[in-house]
């Protein structure tokens, strides 16, 4: 890779790893409800925004309500599986859980015959289906109601990712990258607006809450994804979403050395196994390159 494409591989690896401990500064001020809601509309005016700054002209002929229903899982239901999990069961647990998304994504792709799963990718499901067993059914802390839930979350974060990804690939492959992420990020938010009735803002943020809001929004969904796609028309996408594995040793370390949070070492080999599995999945480094029409889409974390 080019010294940019390094930049920006390594600056996606350290901001989305580091936005699993924001994103809990940002539920606890705004809620779970809140935090996604409020996100997601920053998220997408931004990008627009951007777009307007920069004359960049936008193209929607792909369809709106296919934009929507990608809106509706990858941004909203994601999110708000995240943003509810991540609390309860810890940005360690949640991270590891989100390293699923391939293993989703390779399953729905072969349903909906958008790919065929290889022995090695068939290889890489069995490991990673055992390591999500292994992590959840073992964990450091006691298996209460709200941790059984807050895993459930996680995982349901994680297949609608995968979702909203091959419906993207089977249904928007004609639409631009810039488009479908700002659109899906104001569907996304807007969907989850009436929400707030059920589940308000907890309390008036202070000011630094704020900050830590427009951060996640600005700088770890919208300018992450711009920075995202480019490097996936610079060294591919099957190279690119490989930062996941680095995205989720860094959620790792962050939990366990600022926010005090253990793993146990059973769970620890469950936490590799997942990520060996969506290695084999991925196969980030094949001899061959191979192309690939649209990602898979990015951990929103």
């Amino acid at each position: 890779m080019k010294p940019r494409d390094i930049a920006a591989y390594a600056f996606l690896a350290v901001t989305w790893g580091l936005s699993f401990l924001v994103l809990l500064k940002v539920v606890h001020a705004f809620g779970w409800v809140g935090a996604v809601t409020l996100r997601s509309l920053i998220a997408g005016i931004t990008l627009f925004l951007l777009a307007a700054a920069t004359r960049r002209r936008l193209d929607f002929s792909a369809g709106w309500g296919h934009v929507a229903i990608v809106g509706a899982t990858t941004v909203a239901a994601q999110l708000i599986g995240l943003s509810y999990a991540t609390p309860r069961i810890g940005t360690a647990m949640a991270a590891i859980l989100v390293a699923a998304i391939p293993l989703f994504s390779m399953i729905l792709g072969q349903l909906w015959g958008l790919e065929r799963i290889t022995v090695r990718g068939l290889a890489g499901l069995l490991l990673g289906a055992a390591g999500i067993v292994v992590l959840v059914g073992f964990p450091s802390v006691p298996i209460t109601p709200s941790f059984a839930f807050g895993c459930a979350a996680s995982l349901f974060s994680s297949f609608s990712a995968a979702f909203g990804s091959n419906y993207a690939n089977r249904h928007l492959r004609s639409a631009g990258s810039f488009e479908l992420t700002g659109a899906a990020f104001l569907f996304g938010g807007l969907m989850t607006l009436p929400l707030l009735l059920a589940v308000p803002v907890p309390a008036m943020p202070r000011p630094v809450d704020f900050l830590y809001l427009v951060l996640l929004a600005c700088v770890m969904s919208a300018l992450t994804y711009v920075v995202y796609f480019r490097l996936v028309a610079s060294i591919g996408a099957t190279r690119t979403i490989s930062v996941e594995f680095a995205v989720t040793t860094i959620a790792v370390l962050v939990g366990t050395i600022m926010l005090g949070e253990s793993l146990t070492i059973i769970q620890a080999f469950g936490a590799v196994a997942i990520i060996g599995g969506c290695i084999l999945v991925l196969d980030p480094f094949p001899r061959r390159a191979k192309a690939a029409a649209l990602p898979s889409a990015p951990p929103l974390v």
